[in-house]
């Protein structure tokens, strides 16, 4: 007879044996043809932003051509920066200008370009602009409707207070992105009566306090969008430095609250910058704009020019830790006013020693503040 003690380690064996049977099988079908693996766990997500759009007349009337004379379609107008767009898990714009229903202004743009933007690849934009309030509260609240039907997400104006006290979140692949958005002013438009907050302006205090909450709102990334700095100065200006300097300088229990700053309104290129670990964009120019004259009155080609910025993110080791910025991208940019297009000159041009001048250009005013030494690169 078989002892109990005997007994029980034989039953013991054939358990461990139909483990590793189990175990191997296992592996066998994980790695068997037509037996998908199971898929990577994502940790990173690439962010895209772009500049000012500025809807001039000769714009508007350019995407009444391309819609055929049946509305107007900013689809062609910006589908070179669709393929940069696209790829990225979220994309912000700057948004100028208001939109209206009829009687178009170089300040008050046809509500397509809300729809052409989502077309392209956009999730949202920053409404924060010196000229928000060029239409009244009617023009706030219009604008912010047609972008809801557009599906396009926006922060920096509200219609409520309650509106203007959330937070702007975006799902960014395996984060989720907190949106903020501010102004210097509205351009001597006073606030609509009894709505102080329906346009976010510039106060480091708020900004800060309006960071920390978005991180307790479960933010992993906070993006904050910046309307500021002198036009037509390819230099950031000493309030720029200033405010960049103190809001990249905040943190909470050792994190940094802000990760990303977007400025716009200087209507050309500005530098990248490394700025207390966090980088900053000064300015990125206008991505769509009809014919620029500087302060001199005299047309500018700069102010047609931009950039693109793509930030890689990825997750940190430990939960709770900053998620940092593994590769930094610009991609030189221009809106062709003869056809009505917005050029990639990251990408092989085709153009001549022209465009390679420009893409030069840019590239020298984007990386004089030493970005390339902190990584910055050019992308396509």
């Amino acid at each position: 007879m078989i002892g109990r003690r005997h007994q029980v380690a034989l039953a013991l064996a054939a358990l461990l044996a139909a483990a590793a049977a189990c175990q191997n099988q296992a592996r066998h079908e994980s790695a068997s043809p037509g037996r998908p693996a199971p898929p990577p766990v994502v940790r990173d997500f690439t962010l895209v932003a772009s500049g000012d759009l500025l809807p001039h007349a000769s714009v508007i009337e350019r995407a009444g051509f391309d819609a055929g004379g049946r509305g107007y379609d900013f689809r062609p107008m910006l589908a070179g920066t669709e393929p940069v767009v696209r790829r990225a898990d979220v994309a912000l714009c700057h948004l100028e200008t208001v939109y209206a229903d009829r009687g178009f202004t170089d300040f008050k743009a046809p509500p397509q370009l809300a729809a052409g933007l989502t077309a392209t690849g956009y999730d949202g934009c920053s409404t924060a602009s010196s000229h928000v309030l060029d239409d009244g509260a009617a023009g706030l609240r219009r604008t912010l409707d047609t972008m809801d039907r557009a599906g396009l997400r926006h922060s920096g104006t509200a219609r409520t207070e309650a509106e203007a006290h959330s937070v702007t979140m975006l799902q960014a692949g395996p984060a989720r992105v907190a949106h903020l958005s501010y102004a210097y002013g509205t351009d001597g438009h006073p606030m609509p009566a009894g709505q102080p907050w329906a346009v976010n302006l510039i106060d480091a205090d708020r900004m800060i306090s309006d960071a920390r909450a978005a991180r307790l709102a479960g933010a992993d990334v906070v993006v904050v969008s910046v309307r500021w700095g002198t036009e037509w100065e390819e230099a950031p200006d000493g309030t720029q430095l200033e405010l960049a300097r103190r809001l990249t300088a905040s943190t909470t229990n050792g994190r940094p609250d802000i990760d990303l700053i977007l400025g716009s309104h200087a209507h050309v290129p500005q530098p990248y910058e490394k700025v207390n670990g966090t980088w900053v964009v000064y300015g990125m120019g206008d991505q769509v704009a009809g014919e620029m004259y500087n302060r001199r009155g005299v047309q500018d080609s700069r102010g047609n020019e931009s950039t693109l910025g793509r930030f890689t993110f990825t997750a940190p080791a430990n939960p709770g830790d900053r998620w940092e910025v593994t590769r930094a991208e610009f991609v030189p940019q221009m809106y062709d006013l003869d056809a009505g297009r917005v050029l990639d000159l990251g990408r092989a041009i085709a153009g001549g020693a022209e465009l390679q001048g420009v893409r030069d250009r840019i590239r020298d005013v984007v990386l004089s503040r030493g970005a390339a030494a902190e990584g910055l690169v050019m992308g396509d």
